[in-house]
């Protein structure tokens, strides 16, 4: 009487239900966590980039001699000060032009060899930011200011580099969500197929249950209850794994410093990427209870 009672085992093992399920939940869940972390990633890229170029404008002053580009700068930067909406304006120095072209151009332009005269002469260039987006109205207004201050000045929005890229991340954040629903039509494909593998194996089993009186959705239900908990383990593997992925490379990138990446996954970021390892459980649930009835319905 002192001993503990065995408890009687399942009608249905998990394990014959679950099968490499969780594995596959695994894999699929961190892969999706990963494509969707990095569609979100590239979306704040996207806003960053925007936020800090949306009112920018950059004057350049090409073409006459050095001495007379500099007048014109002098003269444009004393127009555009006066210039309604223009909240800042910033003439480059010459070092700062110089690391703008020393990527492209080493030391050429810089006068960096003894004896030579300058190789190139480098461009004035003049940064303003105008009062909500730099758009064609703004632009045009500043293109009539500088017409008679510098008439060899050009003047572009800085935005207008973004739209290329603007349209490869939209191109990328498609792609991630294709991918994450391929991979939730694999996740489903393989609780299907475990389902009805498990539904072979236990065929005497639900026999009987019938014979017992057990309906249907009884059956189903035990199905889907070892299918969600397999889910369960899975996703939560699989989104420790992915998360521990989106770590790591945020912390390579943050290298590149903040104006070449994104600020970093926000809170509900995170939250919707919680919300993978959620779907999959309702999922496989759910995909586990419509197979197991459907394929319960034509036994005879």
């Amino acid at each position: 009487m002192w001993q503990p009672r065995v408890a009687s085992a399942p009608l249905i093992s998990q394990k014959s239900v679950a099968g490499p399920v969780p594995w596959v939940i695994a894999i699929m869940t961190a892969l999706t966590v990963i494509a969707a972390a990095g569609g979100l990633a590239l979306g704040g890229i996207a806003r960053t980039a925007a936020a800090d170029l949306a009112g920018g404008v950059t004057v350049q002053i090409a073409g006459p001699a050095e001495a007379e580009a500099e007048r014109q700068a002098r003269a444009a930067v004393a127009a555009l000060v006066k210039l309604d909406g223009v909240t800042a304006v910033r003439r480059l120095g010459a070092k700062d032009r110089e690391d703008l072209l020393r990527p492209w151009l080493g030391d050429m332009g810089a006068g960096a060899m003894p004896g030579d005269e300058d190789l190139l002469v480098m461009p004035e260039l003049i940064e303003l930011r105008v009062a909500g987006n730099a758009g064609p109205q703004s632009l045009d207004r500043v293109r009539a200011v500088l017409a008679q201050a510098a008439p060899d000045a050009s003047v572009s929005a800085d935005m207008e580099w973004l739209a290329p890229l603007q349209e490869a991340i939209s191109a990328l954040q498609w792609l991630a969500v294709a991918l994450v629903g391929l991979l939730i039509t694999a996740t489903a494909a393989a609780v299907l197929l475990a389902s009805r593998s498990a539904l072979t194996a236990n065929r005497d089993t639900i026999e009987i249950m019938h014979l017992l009186g057990a309906h249907d959705l009884q059956v189903a239900r035990m199905f889907q209850k070892a299918a969600a908990m397999s889910a369960a383990a899975g996703g939560a593997a699989g989104f420790a794994v992915a998360q521990a992925t989106i770590l790591l490379l945020a912390g390579k990138f943050a290298a590149l410093g903040p104006g070449n990446t994104a600020a970093g996954l926000r809170w509900f970021d995170w939250a919707a990427l919680v919300l993978i390892p959620i779907a999959g459980v309702v999922l496989a649930g759910l995909t586990a209870r419509i197979t197991v009835l459907a394929t319960l319905r034509r036994m005879p």
